[in-house]
């Protein structure tokens, strides 16, 4: 969330990319791209040049950061590879526990927000299991490393590394301590330091943001970044499609852009169901199944949620989670509240603690420790 990157959502890296040899390595403070960095900080936040002569030489370049950003979920699979990982058994399973848990901090941020709870839900399933998967990298190394050596998105990361600072700063937290994921996005809604700074929300009014233990905080902070992307209560995400074998090859579902309305696209022969006007901007998905393409048609809703992770297959795997896990809860709901089959302590708090001045960064439990299975999109909020 800040300019968003279209990467894709960070945090824990394959088990390819966790192989990597290749050492870490300082950051040199001498190279003319970080003297000019430390020089605009110095300039226009009042930095100490030597204060971040010092935290900069203590950064480290990791070689496996770089892999896993050229690596991306989304790039790397298809729908039907995609799908399983994300819209799994336990993952419904636990995302109904975790609405139950919390359903107070989500059902507020629903009101505050305009978007159901069980997008916001969805969301923190995807991102981090609900927030039990935060990353174990230190933010400051995945920033300065996609900042320095990271050319092909070094300007967008040496801004998220000047946004951290003034995060921390702010906070007053510690900037080598805080852990994230490996490009850089942090707590349980893995937002990048940028969209920490600008759609965080303080909903319990305590003075003080907390985006990993604090589930107020975090619910409505999801719910503010939808909303200020456009999200429209109470209308659809998605539909299914059909659309006739001859007229397929003159269609394109591959573009992630509202280009076309719910008419254009019955003009062209996309057959779905919706109550939106004909003037409603849509966009038609392919996604790849064993047994072919699927059609399928996002409206406005669908292309915000892509807008926290820049993906078809992301905004799909939100979408199917949602439904079922809102369907679990009502089933639940409807059996007169069975207790969850996770303890509510399990899910009430985060996966690490708050960074804080005294307790600064508690590293996340390792992917491969919690769900070997688990390939985390590389979402850039």
């Amino acid at each position: 969330m800040r300019t968003r990157l279209g990467l894709k959502h960070l945090f824990l890296v394959a088990l390819v990319v966790c192989s990597s040899r290749e050492p870490a390595a300082a950051i040199d403070v001498r190279r003319a791209d970080v003297k000019d960095f430390i020089a605009h900080m110095a300039d226009t936040s009042s930095f100490k040049k030597r204060q971040l002569r010092k935290l900069l030489k203590a950064a480290q370049s990791q070689p496996a950061i770089i892999e896993a950003m050229d690596r991306p979920a989304e790039k790397a699979k298809q729908w039907f590879e995609y799908r399983p990982i994300f819209v799994s058994e336990r993952r419904i399973r636990e995302g109904t526990d975790f609405w139950i848990a919390h359903r107070q901090a989500l059902d507020r941020a629903s009101v505050r927000s305009g978007v159901a709870p069980e997008y916001l839900a969805a969301i923190l399933g995807v991102e981090t299991y609900y927030g039990r998967l935060t990353g174990s990298y230190r933010v400051l190394d995945a920033l300065a490393t996609l900042a320095f050596d990271y050319p092909a998105r070094a300007k967008f990361f040496r801004d998220e590394l000047e946004q951290y600072l003034l995060l921390t700063r702010d906070m007053r937290l510690d900037p080598s301590s805080v852990k994230g994921s490996y490009a850089g996005a942090m707590g349980a809604p893995q937002f990048m330091p940028s969209n920490y700074r600008r759609y965080a929300v303080d909903a319990d009014a305590n003075g003080h943001i907390d985006l990993w233990t604090n589930w107020p905080d975090v619910c409505a902070s999801v719910g503010n970044y939808l909303k200020e992307h456009g999200w429209n209560a109470g209308e659809p995400v998605l539909s299914e499609a059909t659309v006739a074998p001859d007229q397929a090859s003159d269609l394109d579902g591959r573009k992630l852009a509202l280009s076309e309305t719910v008419g254009s696209l019955r003009t062209k022969g996309v057959n779905f169901d919706s109550s939106l006007p004909e003037d409603a901007p849509a966009l038609l998905i392919a996604a790849d199944d064993t047994d072919g393409v699927h059609w399928r048609v996002g409206f406005n809703n669908f292309y915000v949620i892509t807008r926290y992770n820049h993906s078809a297959l992301y905004a799909m795997a939100v979408f199917e989670l949602a439904a079922a896990v809102k369907q679990r809860v009502l089933l639940n709901d409807a059996a007169g509240g069975i207790t969850p089959a996770v303890a509510a302590q399990d899910v009430a708090a985060p996966g690490v603690a708050m960074p804080s001045p005294a307790t600064p960064g508690a590293a996340a439990p390792s992917a491969a420790a919690r769900d070997a299975a688990t390939v985390q999109p590389a979402l850039q909020r």
